[in-house]
């Protein structure tokens, strides 16, 4: 998450800075957004969706996500209170486990109660191969030339043998005696084909890790009884540990869907097959990416979170450098970078390149390494990118911008320790520096921790009052805090104090739109869509259009002005991602389904890091998983559509 202006988290889209060291904001907000709407709409999802569940992935998603489940957004902070560590881990347990293997053969559910001949397993089993099978035919036969006797009574027959036979499997089994189990219930299917046969005699091979066989017997039991629950449970477990991921969440959805997702158990199963298969397609796709800029809105977002600076003495855009020279590459950079255009950001990144390969920057390399860093890190090749900053810190370690990068790199990956250790240092050469007091509050916001962040910030507001971007996560902070009124007073403030600012309405219209107050929050970001135009004609920041559309699909359900609204913003900005994933989720709203699998692929393409590429392929894979549930399962396909059919349009969120 960069440390980009504030974004949009928590129920609807709340703003929160994402710190500087994690993915684009804008993509944390939709990711946020969705994951948390799914787990709220979890039923209605699998109804649009097949499944769409949260994922957490690596850096920033991770982060969001553990932070989201400590808190509440807004007034649902003020009435829900923090799990215990106790109810926490055991929560976490259950999510990362896998399925426990059944210690029982699983018994029917009896549909109607019948007299039926219940054997003690110790008596005498009858002899039964394929032989004494057919020669019992043939003795009933013989006993009873009449055919209506022989239908009456050759099944019965056969079903006292079957059952006997069961039982004393069922016997052998709970004795651990899965063998002579498995040769007692191969002798029942021989009496009668029955899918509880063969899904207890999986359970034996279950037990002996014999997963093929698993596979073998729990597709005959399933080609008997399509809505086996267990059956598919069982299947999907054997699928998962022959690593054929794909086949088990397909199993694991179908019998969500059965079971009218009350098994808990099954639903966990999924998220944890989503992830799997995401994060193996997605380091496949990681490995043979390219490594670009993002949107022009993602690196906009993250270079203002920066307060603006003049540039470096002796590199202002009057300044009479040799074109072909290091520092020559550097201004043009630096001017590239300023017209704030995807063509101008790509510029920008091969001049700072040039620049540090070319000698002679003299008092200006940590700066030309800085700069070099920062678009490294925002192309992804963060590994690179810690190396120039630390060579930036090492050439002057006054320059505490670099420090502050390199922490947000350090926090993205993982490493809060490191990520600390550089905000210290920095405040070690300018304890003054509001920038990183700002972006040490997002650090602490993204992990939840509310009352140290807001401290931060209003350190950083201290230190300097024009920066709009502080004031706005502040109030934000205060709603996650629950401080409603402050929040809004806040926003209040903001709106007097930068009237001219096109982010304050957004941000205060997003705040707007989580408390349902839909009218008033379109206003705020219609004035913010008319100033973006006013001031910003050719790049204008295209979450207020994304934002308007959410706010009309939750009030009135309004998919096509909706819709209308997120293809303007990719006509804008063709690569912003959260505009392609907004519409990939309206599209699911719709039952689009094949659609909105393209728009959550070309997501994953547009990710920056691992961990939104499994994002994006996480909900790619939900909805290819739906595709396949209505061509395997046709009878399911259109239960889902009785489900939904019923079911309002919830808030996106």
């Amino acid at each position: 998450m960069s440390t980009g202006e504030p974004i949009p988290i928590g129920s609807t889209g709340i703003t929160a800075l994402d710190t500087g060291s994690l993915s684009d904001s804008a993509t944390s907000s939709v990711w946020d957004r969705l994951s948390t709407w799914a787990t709220e709409n979890k039923a209605l999802v699998y109804t649009i969706a097949g499944v769409a569940v949260v994922v957490t992935g690596a850096g920033v998603v991770y982060y969001v996500a553990d932070s989201r489940k400590n808190t509440q957004t807004g007034a649902a902070a003020e009435e829900k209170k923090r799990a215990s560590k106790k109810e926490r881990r055991k929560a976490k347990k259950a999510e990362t486990e896998k399925p426990e293997v059944p210690k029982t053969p699983e018994e029917p559910e009896p549909k109607k109660k019948t007299a039926t001949v219940q054997s003690d397993p110790g008596d005498d089993l009858p002899q039964v191969d394929e032989n004494t099978v057919e020669t019992l035919s043939e003795q009933v036969q013989c006993r009873s030339p009449d055919s209506r006797v022989i239908e009456a009574n050759l099944p019965q027959e056969r079903k006292e043998y079957a059952t006997k036979l069961k039982v004393a499997g069922n016997k052998a089994y709970g004795d651990k005696g899965y063998n002579d189990a498995i040769e007692l219930y191969g002798k029942a299917i021989l009496c009668k084909l029955d899918p509880i046969f063969y899904s207890n005699r999986a359970a034996c091979y279950n037990a002996l890790g014999d997963w093929d066989k698993v596979v073998d017997d729990t597709t005959a039991a399933i080609a008997l009884d399509s809505e086996y629950v267990k059956a598919l449970n069982r299947r999907a477990n054997a699928y998962e540990h022959l690593e054929r991921y794909s086949e088990a969440l397909l199993d694991y959805t179908a019998s969500c869907i059965i079971d009218g997702f009350r098994n808990e158990q099954s639903a966990q199963s999924v998220e944890r097959l989503l992830k799997k298969v995401a994060e193996a397609k997605g380091k496949a796709i990681l490995a043979g990416k390219e490594k670009r800029l993002p949107s022009p809105t993602f690196v906009t977002n993250y270079l203002q979170s920066f307060r603006p600076k003049p540039a470096p003495e002796g590199l202002e855009e009057t300044a009479e450098l040799v074109e072909n020279s290091g520092l020559g590459h550097l201004k043009t950079g630096l001017i590239a970078m300023n017209k704030k255009t995807g063509e101008g950001f790509d510029s920008a990144a091969k001049e700072f390149d040039k620049a540090v390969e070319m000698s002679g920057l003299g008092d200006h390399e940590a700066f030309a390494y800085n700069m070099r860093g920062t678009f490294r890190y925002l192309r992804g090749e963060n590994n690179d990118a810690l190396e120039d900053l630390t060579k930036s810190v090492e050439l002057n370690s006054a320059l505490t911008q670099s420090y502050i990068k390199r922490a947000s790199m350090h926090l993205e990956l993982g490493n809060r320790e490191a990520a600390a250790n550089d905000f210290e240092q920095a405040m070690e050469q300018n304890k003054d520096d509001p920038d990183i007091y700002y972006h040490r509050a997002q650090l602490h916001f993204i992990l939840g921790e509310f009352a140290e962040a807001a401290k931060d910030y209003q350190r950083s507001i201290d230190l300097d009052r024009d920066f709009i971007f502080s004031h706005i996560q502040l109030g934000v902070t205060q709603y996650k805090m629950g401080s409603i009124a402050s929040s809004m007073a806040t926003f209040r403030r903001c709106i007097k104090n930068f009237d001219k600012v096109p982010d304050v309405y957004n941000y205060y219209g997003e705040l707007l739109l989580d408390q349902q107050k839909y009218q008033e929050a379109i206003e705020k970001f219609d004035t913010a869509i008319e100033m973006e135009k006013q001031t910003k004609p050719v790049g204008m920041n295209v979450l207020p259009l994304i934002n308007k559309a959410l706010a009309l699909f939750q009030w009135k359900q309004d998919f096509q002005e909706a819709e209308k609204l997120c293809q303007k913003a990719l006509i804008i900005d063709p690569e912003c991602d959260i505009a392609v994933a907004t519409m990939a989720q309206l599209l699911l709203q719709q039952g689009k389904v094949t659609e909105a699998l393209r728009y959550f692929e070309r997501a994953a393409e547009l990710s920056r890091t691992e961990g939104e590429i499994v994002n994006a392929l996480s909900y790619a894979e939900a909805t290819r998983t739906q595709l396949e549930v209505q061509e395997k399962y046709p009878q399911l396909a259109s239960r889902l559509q009785g489900m939904g059919g019923g079911l309002g349009g919830p808030s996106m969120r």
